[in-house]
């Protein structure tokens, strides 16, 4: 992991009040596979690992359901969510189109020398860290890559609306589960979509991205359904 990118995630950690800073935290635990889908969550665990108070650890449990990252159970208590077969195409479809808009953006708009080389640089971790089976730090540059491609195409909008967390849990959930020829196909399509990006190519950019959607949804037909139990 780059320096640029523990820098980025620490400050996506740190900023906000205290519940905000634990549900960045918790969806940090769950990129690096330290909680998993349909996980129970044991608050005096997380209270104490954490450093916080009951209270903010309840406030940022509720913002987390809100956002279909924690279910919240009056009988089983609070654990991390898990998405069936439908949750998962239903968040493909919202978020293709809204990908796609960054891809473009980015594309468009783009004159940082220098944001580019590091979305080329992203795109070459993911490939090697695919390689490397270093699962955890796949994800956590996943959500680098696209992060940088939201700051490059300027539109402020696009990081209040796209489900990044909520992609993050379904990386988790299905990550581990894909073969090595699908987990390596995943990983060049962000090395495509850099190039695009870095050329300044709008149309090839919204493709690519567009193929890489069209892609995962291939690989999730060819899961089995043991792997997206009922939510």
């Amino acid at each position: 992991m780059t320096q640029v990118l523990k820098e980025t995630i620490d400050a996506d950690t740190d900023k906000g009040s205290a519940s905000d800073r634990v549900a960045a935290a918790i969806v940090k635990d769950i990129r690096m596979g330290r909680l998993v889908p349909g996980q129970h969550l044991l608050e005096p665990e997380l209270t104490g690992r954490l450093g916080i108070s009951r209270g903010s650890l309840r406030e940022a449990l509720k913002h987390l359901a809100a956002d279909g990252i924690v279910t919240l159970s009056r009988f089983r208590g609070a654990y991390i969510s898990t998405l069936d077969r439908k949750a998962v195409y239903d968040l493909l479809d919202t978020l293709e189109p809204l990908a796609r808009l960054a891809a473009r953006k980015a594309a468009e708009n783009n004159r940082s020398a220098k944001m580019s080389k590091e979305l080329r640089n992203s795109a070459m971790r993911l490939e090697e860290l695919q390689a490397s089976g270093k699962r955890g730090d796949y994800l956590t540059e996943r959500r680098y890559f696209y992060d940088l491609l939201i700051e490059m195409g300027g539109n402020g909008e696009l990081a209040r609306v796209i489900p990044l967390s909520r992609a993050d849990l379904f990386r988790a959930q299905v990550e581990t589960r894909q073969n090595e020829a699908q987990r390596r196909k995943h990983a060049e399509g962000y090395r495509l979509i850099a190039e695009a990006v870095t050329a300044g190519n709008v149309g090839d950019a919204d493709r690519l991205m567009g193929e890489h959607f069209a892609g995962t949804r291939v690989t999730m037909d060819q899961l089995a359904d043991e792997v997206f139990p009922a939510a």
